[in-house]
């Protein structure tokens, strides 16, 4: 495999003035790429921009909301214009308006779809028309969720966008083969302002703000860590010894990196001349509903507490 090098190219990073969108961008300068670092935030895109550089990176602020053509624009337009090119997207930036369904408001729809799916898109197509024009290839990373690959609670538009992402990674990855332009979904997890508030992982992510460690059985059996866990896969994909990897969703944290599969059939029945609704649910229950698929993403599995021994008395 190649060295991972990326001297000479320049990327973008949507929502990287902190998390893990800042994670990837520290992980792409440190390999030598140059970065537009973006936010809504103008003191927090500078920060990050100071950080990198202190690093001995190279950066700039493009401070907007995604969600318009014109804020796509503006990111693409500010890579030419101080580097000269476009080789890498990371389409990161996203909000979050979790309710249930019921109290779902259009508003909190809207806002989370625009953000995520329709900031992805805007993004994706003025980065790849770019790359088309420069006719030397390109990376697209598309940052997925696993409330996207399996549903989740309270998250009706953000699991929505989420899903519509990979899918958009695989269809992209075909339109956009032949101009050399690779397109993949990566699936982080990581101790962020989200993830903390789950109460099995917040007394853990407490303590490694303290110093400590997180302990095995989150790092490879959840598969959780840091922001900085999770970003080597950027650089990784954004490299040449990533040129064969393309329309993949693939999961990062801790210790852990899996590949994810695409929704697929796995069962069949058939009759002869067509369905009815009774004979659907006369073979239903033996047939395709034997094995009905699971949703949601899997509670994290704690070690039990341990039990104090007994005490013994002196004599």
């Amino acid at each position: 495999m190649p060295s991972i090098d990326l001297t000479g190219k320049v990327a973008v990073v949507t929502g990287s003035g902190r998390g893990l969108g800042l994670a990837y961008a520290h992980a792409l300068a440190a390999a030598g790429a140059s970065l537009v670092v973006n936010d809504v935030d103008e003191a927090v895109a500078g920060q990050a921009v100071k950080a990198i550089t202190a690093a001995g990176g190279t950066a700039v602020a493009e401070v907007v909301a995604v969600g318009t053509a014109e804020a796509a624009d503006r990111l693409v337009a500010r890579a030419v214009q101080e580097f000269g090119r476009l080789d890498v997207l990371v389409t990161n930036a996203g909000i979050l308006r979790d309710k249930v369904l019921w109290k779902m408001t259009d508003d909190d729809f809207d806002a989370v779809i625009t953000t995520h799916l329709k900031g992805t898109f805007t993004c994706a197509r003025a980065a790849a028309v770019r790359m088309r024009e420069q006719g030397e290839g390109g990376t697209l990373i598309l940052v997925g969720s696993p409330a996207g690959q399996r549903g989740n609670f309270g998250q009706t538009n953000y699991a929505a966008a989420k899903a519509g992402i990979a899918a958009m990674a695989r269809t992209w990855s075909m339109e956009l083969a032949r101009a050399g332009v690779t397109v993949n979904a990566i699936v982080p997890v990581a101790a962020t302002a989200m993830t903390e508030t789950i109460p099995a992982f917040a007394p853990y992510i407490e303590a490694m703000r303290g110093g400590e460690p997180l302990p095995d059985f989150l790092r490879k059996g959840e598969g959780f860590g840091t922001p900085e866990d999770c970003a080597a896969l950027v650089p990784f994909l954004a490299s040449e010894g990533a040129r064969g990897v393309t329309g993949q969703a693939i999961g990062i944290g801790g210790d852990k990196v899996t590949l994810w599969s695409h929704p697929q059939e796995i069962r069949a029945a058939y009759a002869d001349g067509g369905w009815t609704p009774q004979t659907l649910a006369d073979v239903w229950p033996n047939s395709l509903g034997a094995e009905p698929q699971s949703v949601g993403i899997p509670a994290p599995k704690t070690p039990a507490p341990e039990t104090p021994a007994p005490k013994t008395s002196e004599a």
